[in-house]
Parts: C-alpha cells; structure tokens; sequence
C-alpha cells in the first residue's frame, strides 16, 4: 500500500541525542510522553492536546512549557483566529535517544521512564482479552551487531508511525534491545572432535 501522507505535518529531525538533565526530567512524565507521541501524527494546539488527553488546558500548557524549555518541542506555525495567533507545536525530531547523563554538580542523573514498563501496563487488559501481539529473543551477539539491528529497529518503528490513520482503534508497538543474564551455549566444538 502506498502512503503518500507524510506524519507529522511539520519538518523534524530524524534523531536527537538527550543528554541534558532538564530534558531527562522532562520526559520522565508520563503526560509529556503522551504529548509527545500524539504529535508525531501532526503538529497541534494546546487546546487539541488538553481534548485529546482528556486533561485541563492549563494543566497541557504547563506541561508543554516544560517540553518547548527543554528543547524537546518547539512552535512549527501559527493561525491567526479572532485577533489571536493560536500556536501549533510539534517535536523537534521522531527520536529522543537517551544518551550518557551529564549530572549536575554531583547531583544524582534524573531517572526516564523505561518504555518497555509502559508497554507491559498498556498491554495488560490486551492480554487478557487475548488480543496481545509479543515476542521476546535472546541472542549472544556482539554489541556493534546489535547496534546495527537497533538500527534496523527503528526504521521499522518509523515506517510503523507514518501507516496512514484510520480505524478507531490505537495500536502500541514496543520494541526493545538490553543486556541481558540469560544463559548462553557454549561454543560449539569441531565436527572433528565430535567424530572421535
């Protein structure tokens, strides 16, 4: 099928590297998480976000002030309506990758929320209505081989983002790549030693 829509509706960078604190606290809210998500289909008022969400509109706009302070949203155009400019806000790129936290004067790096834990608790009634897609895989890989799926990863998680909108259903895709402590098979020994 082809998509000849391209979301969000604004220019974005591709990927951006968060290594700030003050962007770290800014994403570890469960609220900002969402806005930022709802803007990845197209740019949006605060009012479009508070109705959205289901929140109070002063309680949207606080919560967008802390993401446009932090870098991390920014104004992609404005509507004249009534004698007032009504401001469209949009992400500043399709991927926040966390980076090496830079503490502040010692102090302790601000925790982001682990969205593999969002996905389970999204998850959860899917799975007891028996409607949950997963699938988990260990593999004993090195690290630039897993780099390099990540990449492959979030390709597939791009192209997930830009499938046209329709239905009335919203679908979550998680995905996730970690070290991990599970066993691992020791190297196969030579068809040679295992003929004597």
């Amino acid at each position: 099928m082809s998509n000849n829509t391209r979301f969000p509706d604004y220019d974005l960078a591709d990927v951006t590297d968060v290594t700030a604190p003050a962007q770290l606290r800014a994403l570890a809210s469960p609220l900002r998480d969402a806005i930022l998500e709802l803007l990845l289909e197209r740019a949006a008022t605060v009012s479009e976000l508070a109705a959205a969400l289901g929140r109070p509109k002063s309680t949207v706009a606080h919560h967008v002030g802390v993401l446009v302070d932090a870098q991390l949203m920014k104004v992609v155009r404005t509507r004249r309506v009534r004698a007032i400019d009504e401001r469209y806000y949009g992400r500043t790129a399709r991927i926040f990758r966390i980076g090496t936290v830079s503490p502040i004067d010692g102090a302790a790096a601000p925790s982001y929320n682990n969205d593999l834990a969002t996905a389970a608790a999204e998850s959860a009634s899917a799975h007891q209505a028996n409607q949950l897609s997963s699938i988990v895989r260990h593999v004993r890989i090195p690290r630039e081989q897993a780099r390099e799926f990540w990449t492959r990863v979030l390709e597939l998680a791009n192209d997930y983002a830009q499938l046209p909108r329709a239905g009335d259903v919203v679908y979550g895709f998680a995905a996730g790549l970690y070290p991990t402590d599970y066993p691992a098979l020791p190297e196969a020994e030579s068809a040679a030693t295992d003929a004597e």
